[in-house]
């Protein structure tokens, strides 16, 4: 009889199915990520790179400093010098690599620095509203409404040549842009009722930001600084092209750009290789952005 009630469907159906435990947010991100493959080789170039600029000096077949007039501007695929040499006869191949370290900080560091900056500003207007966002934000919008080149040359110009220079000009360059996105995704998330319950139950207006705000906003405005990349990346090029930014004989890949432009007409390949580092640079940085984006969009 036991037998019987034990293999009858009444007995299977009550039989407890097993637990499947949810997927969390960040998670879901990664597996979205992940099944991207454009956003994943992107990420792959950019930790090449990141790998070039930590380890470049002991990657670099040669010093690149060392120049040479007999090995000016050597084609490339010459012997010794895969990627030809510059206008002082120094190795390409690793002037480039080397190259990678300032470029990339050049690069990198405002974002990170404009990040931290516009992101306190943002928060503190949109959640503040009312006269405290408008006067912040007017303010920001007076930087905002020069284009970013002309601003970072008037700044650079004004702060004159140099490294430091160059990262406080493009700071100040990014930060109402990266404080604009953060005051409007503020906004949004300050009247959301899990924001009004907190107010109500007497939780300080920085536990509220630090607790509930935070990580609501967190993540549009990382992923909007990530696409800033590129373009600091090119703005700071231009700025060393144009004499503001890094100076001789440091091997940046702006620097490099103005240096080579005389020999356009006898190695136009060889001239044109620190460009096409910035083009693929700005492009992974580009491509990562969107696809970080597209994961952590989790409509649908």
């Amino acid at each position: 009889m036991s037998t019987v009630l034990a293999s009858s469907p009444t007995a299977a159906a009550v039989e407890p199915l097993p637990v499947q435990r949810s997927r969390g947010y960040w998670a879901s991100v990664w597996l979205r990520f992940r099944s991207d493959p454009v956003a994943i080789g992107a990420a792959v170039v950019v930790l090449v790179l990141i790998a070039l600029a930590v380890f470049g000096p002991w990657l670099a077949p040669s010093d690149p400093y060392q120049s040479s007039m007999l090995k000016r501007l050597k084609p490339i695929g010459t012997e010794g010098l895969p990627f030809g040499s510059d206008e002082l006869g120094r190795d390409m191949l690793s002037r480039l690599i080397v190259g990678a370290r300032l470029s990339l900080f050049i690069g990198i560091t405002p974002v990170l620095c404009a990040f931290m900056l516009g992101t306190v500003i943002g928060i503190v207007a949109g959640y503040a509203g009312g006269i405290t966002n408008t006067l912040i934000m007017r303010t920001i919008d007076v930087f905002y409404a020069f284009p970013s080149v002309l601003l970072a040359i008037a700044l650079s110009g004004t702060l004159g040549a140099g490294v430091v220079n160059s990262l406080i000009s493009l700071t100040i360059v990014f930060i109402p842009q990266i404080a604009r996105v953060a005051e409007s995704v503020t906004t949004q998330v300050r009247t959301r009722d899990y924001v009004e319950a907190a107010r109500a139950s007497g939780a300080s207006p920085f536990t509220i930001v630090r607790v509930h705000v935070l990580g609501n906003v967190l993540g549009p405005i990382f992923v909007y600084a990530t696409s800033l990349i590129a373009v600091s990346m090119i703005l700071a090029s231009g700025l060393s092209f144009l004499g503001l930014g890094v100076k001789p004989p440091e091997p940046e890949w702006g620097l490099m750009l103005n240096t080579l432009r005389t020999a356009i007409y006898v190695q136009p390949w060889v001239a044109a290789l620190p460009g096409v580092m910035i083009f693929i640079t700005s492009i992974s940085f580009n491509l990562l952005s969107d696809g970080l984006r597209a994961a952590m969009d989790n409509k649908g």
